[in-house]
């Protein structure tokens, strides 16, 4: 490879894997690689991320900050790390393809043709996928962000406000008490401000106040709970906050609207032991399994009479429960339209869904598969029937065993 762009500085770096990270390319001067691009968009901060092709050097992503510097924070780094690498897996599917192509049309190159393809088509979604989850927690951690402050500081003067306003109404009944025939003007004030209303109806006001604002706090939490999508490592987290906050989210979905009757959620927890876990990893597996729960009941609802909703109203059924000391379970039940066996023997494969063109990917399963299974050593598995709703069931390891040595994990015990 002829390197006429970067110099020797560069390019050995890049043949590596290795990421180059500058907040502030007016630090560096002239020896900044690529300086006629630099130059000429007027960059500021950049991201070069190396594209292999096996262990060949295929080419670079460069991200572009034009406006001013800037501190790339870690969870920015890891997630162009992660589109580089599905980009460099669909570099690697492509060239499969390509010799599959010259190698001719025998019946085991057009299985492998297949097999490249789709793994090809896989990648493509899982970053069009990570893309969303990313940018879903980004905005949805901004916006508790953006909350947070002015909330706070309402919540935290309503108290001395409060205060404040009784003993001015104190300071009125002293004088009301202690001078009982005010001056005409005086007089005509306190019938016309309705003064013994006020004296009942405020400090009503003021705790209905103190619960809202009590309320929208318990939603700023769940939000920046529900966004912690970005974390790279184990965390100790709360199974139930991680349910609740995805519930929050999903309010909306719950609430009747128009002709749409209510979904009742029913939640039985058990007094879980807090687990060693990616919490925004399950927070994204309970959205898909909550979201497929609310779609189901959503068809049983179009196609069942009113009658028949009002006497077994749409519920999803949570619960929790310890399986040993080593093991947790969660389950998500609806009393929907249930699924039928050929349905049921391939709800986690990739691509397959039963929904209509448009509403689904066929993804969601998939990855939380994959999430549980393979970055949480845990299960997951559905029991359906038809006509009497579907439960999906994921059990996963209290503690996820590290190899102190090489920082790999260790497959928990499956005995239970």
């Amino acid at each position: 490879m002829q390197d006429y762009c970067f110099g020797d500085q560069f390019a050995p770096q890049y043949r590596q894997g290795q990421l180059q990270v500058i907040s502030d390319v007016n630090s560096i001067g002239s020896k900044v690689p690529h300086l006629d691009v630099i130059e000429r968009f007027q960059v500021k901060a950049q991201i070069v991320v190396p594209l292999m092709e096996g262990d060949e050097l295929w080419g670079l992503l460069c991200i572009h900050q034009c406006t001013h510097a800037r501190h790339w924070e870690e969870e920015e780094l890891e997630f162009v790390t992660q589109v580089a690498a599905q980009i460099s897996v669909a570099l690697r599917q492509a060239n499969l393809f390509h010799q599959s192509s010259l190698l001719g049309q025998t019946r085991e190159e057009a299985n492998q043709l297949a097999q490249a393809l789709n793994e090809l088509r896989t990648a493509q979604m899982q970053i069009i996928h990570a893309e969303k989850m990313a940018s879903l927690g980004q905005l949805v951690a901004g916006v508790a962000h953006e909350i947070n402050n002015p909330i706070n500081f309402i919540y935290g003067n309503l108290e001395h406000a409060h205060q404040y306003t009784q003993d001015l109404l104190r300071c009125v009944e002293l004088y009301r008490q202690y001078h009982p025939n005010p001056a005409p003007e005086i007089q005509e004030f306190f019938k016309k401000t309705e003064i013994e209303f006020l004296f009942d109806d405020l400090p009503k006001l003021f705790q209905s106040m103190q619960v809202g604002s009590e309320r929208i706090c318990e939603i700023v939490t769940s939000l920046r709970n529900f966004s912690r999508l970005d974390e790279a490592d184990f965390k100790v987290a709360n199974i139930h906050e991680g349910i609740d906050s995805t519930l929050m989210i999903l309010q909306h979905r719950l609430k009747p609207s128009g002709d749409t009757p209510t979904i009742h959620i029913i939640k039985k927890y058990d007094s879980l032991p807090l687990i060693e876990c990616y919490p925004g990893q399950l927070n994204q597996v309970f959205m898909n399994l909550l979201s497929n729960a609310i779609d189901a009941l959503e068809e049983r609802n179009l196609q069942s009479a009113p009658e028949v909703i009002a006497e077994k109203p749409s519920e999803i059924r949570i619960s929790t429960s310890i399986l040993n000391q080593d093991w947790i379970a969660i389950r998500i039940a609806d009393n929907g339209l249930g699924m039928k066996e050929n349905i049921l023997s391939r709800l986690f494969d990739p691509f397959f869904t039963t929904k209509v063109v448009g509403k689904g990917t066929g993804l969601g399963l998939s990855i939380s598969y994959q999430i549980v299974k393979d970055k949480h050593n845990g299960k997951i598995y559905c029991h359906s029937e038809l006509g009497q709703g579907s439960e999906f069931v994921v059990e996963l390891p209290v503690r996820q065993l590290i190899n102190k040595k090489s920082g790999s994990k260790v497959k928990p015990s499956d005995q239970k």
